[in-house]
């Protein structure tokens, strides 16, 4: 990227398998803009809702093996709909405390009595569940976005099943990113040899992995009709412009056949694991997220600085996106990405240490 006039390598993208710039999916918005135009002119229960609408929402539910799929405008948006389509006043959600904002925003906004459980500990969710009145709602990220870990999705099936609750995933970082044809977390940690059970809904976004922009829900055909004549965020807005739908279509093709794309991130990983200067404190993540944990948002701010002097744009992530003393650089790794870029970044994170060491900067008093 340019960044001020100044070239930089990116470590920050959430472009996991490098297809926001593919040609076939180039080729497909343009087609599509030239068939349907720019806009949708409307909702989709007015007359916004095209034929390539329909076939994005039957392509991505026959992927997930899941009997429907409901298309928004925005991951954001699709979160509102999941919580506050489902669950209202007098009703639980019972949240993992690491979610993604969309989803807090989600459970407040919904009315429910929001519960929130230690991050992934599932005893601590069991608690709050024996807590809950009403409907009840078990609501967690696949993966999670600042520490690239990933939920106990399995045990959280278990506990909705035990308790007759929902569980909704944001999977917006495991979609396309792992798990067999790239169907994503549960399909990694091998929950889908049945299908998936009538009481959980899947959300993800289509901006990350896949390269374009846009959200889905997958689920059972029941709890999607809900959302599709309730939730505010699907019925109270235009609906996405059809030619990104056609583009999104091609990029699910791409998806499901990156098996090698999937491969590339992983081997960058495992180079910068291997390599990393011991020095540094790297949060445990398998997937293309790589936090390295600083501390102190000052020691994150000069270090992000530093990477950018020497032409490697990773910025300090620090509170209130995560927890005071635990700013961090959230290094993100591409299928694009290239054993020799792997090797310039982990070149200045040691010149990093040695600046630290020497104290040429004083801000970087935690590092080193």
């Amino acid at each position: 990227m340019r960044v001020d006039g100044r070239a930089q390598l990116t470590f920050c993208s959430n472009d996991y398998l490098g297809l926001a710039n593919h040609p076939d999916i180039a080729a497909a918005l343009q087609a599509g803009v030239a068939r349907w135009g720019v806009g949708a002119g409307a909702a989709h229960l007015v007359n916004g809702h095209f034929e390539p609408h329909a076939e994005l929402e039957v392509a991505l539910a026959e992927w997930l093996q899941a009997e429907r799929a409901l298309l928004f405008s925005t991951g954001y948006m699709a979160n509102l709909a999941a919580v506050g389509g489902l669950v209202g006043r007098g009703d639980t959600v019972i949240a993992d405390k690491l979610n993604h904002a969309s989803l807090v925003d989600a459970a407040q906004l919904s009315g429910a009595k929001l519960l929130r459980y230690r991050h992934v500990d599932v005893d601590d969710a069991r608690r709050q569940l024996a807590r809950a009145t009403g409907t009840k709602m078990i609501l967690t990220d696949g993966v999670f976005s600042m520490d690239g870990d990933v939920a106990p999705l399995g045990q959280l099936m278990a506990l909705a099943e035990e308790f007759d609750a929902w569980l909704v995933i944001d999977d917006a970082h495991g979609f396309g990113v792992w798990g067999e044809a790239g169907r994503g977390s549960l399909a990694e940690l091998g929950l889908m040899v049945n299908g998936i059970p009538d009481y959980v809904l899947q959300v993800g976004t289509l901006g990350k992995a896949f390269g374009t922009a846009g959200a889905f829900i997958a689920g059972a055909m029941q709890p999607i009709e809900v959302l599709l004549q309730r939730a505010r965020s699907y019925l109270f807005t235009t609906a996405q412009p059809p030619a990104l739908a056609v583009a999104t279509l091609a990029s699910l093709n791409l998806v499901r056949a990156a098996d090698e794309r999937r491969a590339a991130w992983r081997a960058r990983v495992a180079q910068f694991q291997k390599s990393l200067p011991d020095t540094f404190t790297l949060m445990p993540s398998p997937t293309p997220i790589q936090p390295l944990l600083i501390g102190e948002s000052v020691d994150a701010l000069a270090a992000a600085q530093h990477l950018e002097r020497a032409g490697l744009w990773v910025p300090a992530i620090r509170p209130p996106t995560v927890p005071v003393g635990s700013a961090r650089l959230r290094v993100t790794f591409s299928a694009l990405h290239t054993q020799g870029q792997v090797e310039q970044l982990l070149t200045e994170l040691e010149n990093l240490q040695t600046v630290g060491r020497e104290g040429r900067y004083k801000q970087l008093g935690s590092i080193g």
